[in-house]
């Protein structure tokens, strides 16, 4: 990506290094807030290291900056005071943002007029990071190199990836948004490994809903968040291109996506508008663009604007997916053969998805009369922060995952179901 000219422009730098609000600037300017930002990081990181370059330390002084597991820890010890504004200066000196870390700062009297001032610094983690990590720092993701596309394929065999139920925003016992997208990255790395392994010469990534927590599906989601509704749609548009653009390196891609509860357009207990008014489907629809301009070629297929359920035609196997909160825990099945009464969408299909109940499931639905081929249901897991008010009601809880399987000229391939 070019260099933006401003960054050379002296009026510019000045109103970046001035305390105009950033939304001023991007306004005089006509620029993004990322190079707003990205100006004044690199402004302020030069004052502090001329600043760090001219604090000389005095016997019984000390500056340590340690590497944990958990990322860097800072120590000052200086024999006059030190300000916030000190300790940021010194952790921007290294390179990292002050908004990432907790800072302490205390006296210490050693007797008549003799004090040292200690400041120390330890990384956020949980709901305090999320709450200051600016989403645009963690998806920086146009500079990643894209993958090469696999020439060794597997021409009998095409692989299905379900994801499901990630509800970014939410907290549980399993942490929040960044213990998900850690999960989230070490899914992507099983799935990669999995794609190797598999060679497939199609690749259907399947979206089974409610990518984010929303904040009108009950229990108290204006403190159990961890992050507003533009960031979880952030979030969710970002983690969604990273797993389309892994699945495109390796073979032609189509998704699915369908309407869900968390992400539907509602007001408590009450949707508003028609099924089609989903935050899930415009996150889809925005991964869509971003794809295209990237040179993707990728299909997209979603419901008809009233409808919730879908079929893709996929290797020659008809597969449908639905969320799942239509029916019961258990009625899966049984919602299909309502389905195929109904003359729905999932009426051919040969293999059903569903999602809402965070757990795998599996089961036989007779015979296709169309296809021939015994027909299965498929329940996947999630990979969210866990379901604790459910758990707590029923005693039951189920680890997270995600589902993958092949379809061959035979159709569903149940020897290549795996939950990664």
């Amino acid at each position: 990506m070019a260099r933006s000219p401003l960054w050379d422009n002296p009026d510019f730098v000045a109103d970046c290094r001035s305390e105009m609000p950033k939304i001023d600037i991007m306004e005089k300017w006509g620029v993004s807030s990322g190079l707003v930002v990205d100006v004044r990081r690199d402004q302020r990181v030069r004052l502090d290291e001329a600043r760090t370059r001219e604090d000389k330390l005095s016997a019984g002084e000390e500056s340590e900056i340690t590497d944990g597991p958990d990322g860097k820890h800072f120590k000052f010890i200086r024999h006059r005071p030190i300000t916030l504004d000190d300790a940021r200066a010194w952790i921007r000196s290294s390179g990292d943002d002050p908004a990432l870390y907790n800072i302490s700062i205390r006296a210490i009297a050693y007797g008549h007029d003799s004090t040292s001032n200690r400041m120390t610094a330890w990384p956020k983690t949980g709901i305090a990071l999320a709450q200051v990590a600016p989403l645009e720092q963690l998806y920086r993701v146009a500079a990643e190199v894209p993958l090469g596309r696999v020439q060794d394929q597997d021409d009998d065999r095409a692989t299905v990836i379900v994801v499901s139920d990630w509800q970014i925003g939410k907290t549980g016992r399993r942490g929040g948004t960044p213990e998900l997208l850690a999960r989230l990255e070490d899914s992507r790395r099983k799935v990669r490994k999995e794609l190797e392994a598999r060679r497939p010469n199609r690749i259907l990534v399947l979206d089974g809903g409610d990518g984010i927590e929303g904040f009108e599906s009950g229990g108290d989601p204006a403190f159990t968040n961890d992050l507003s509704l533009p960031d979880q749609i952030d979030a969710y548009t970002t983690e969604l291109f990273k797993f389309i653009r892994l699945a495109d390196g390796y073979a032609d891609t189509e998704v699915g996506a369908v309407p869900s509860n968390h992400a539907a357009w509602r007001r408590s207990k009450q949707n508003l508008g028609v099924p089609a008014d989903d935050f899930g489907l415009l996150a889809h629809r925005q991964v869509a663009k971003v794809a295209e301009a990237a040179g993707m070629d990728v299909a997209w297929h979603f419901p008809e604007p009233y409808d919730e359920s879908l079929c893709v035609d996929f290797a020659g196997t008809a597969i449908g997916l639905v969320h799942g909160n239509q029916f019961a825990p258990g009625k899966a099945i049984d919602w299909w053969q309502g389905q195929t009464f109904g003359d729905q969408a999932a009426t051919r299909a040969d293999v059903l998805v569903t999602a809402h109940y965070h757990s795998f499931g599996a089961g036989v639905a007779g015979q296709n009369p169309f296809s021939k081929r015994e027909r299965m249901w498929l329940g996947a897991p999630t990979l969210d922060s866990g379901s604790d008010w459910y758990r707590n009601i029923k005693g039951r809880d189920s680890l997270p995952g995600t589902m993958i399987f092949d379809v061959t000229a035979e159709g569903f391939d149940l020897s290549s179901l795996d939950i990664l």
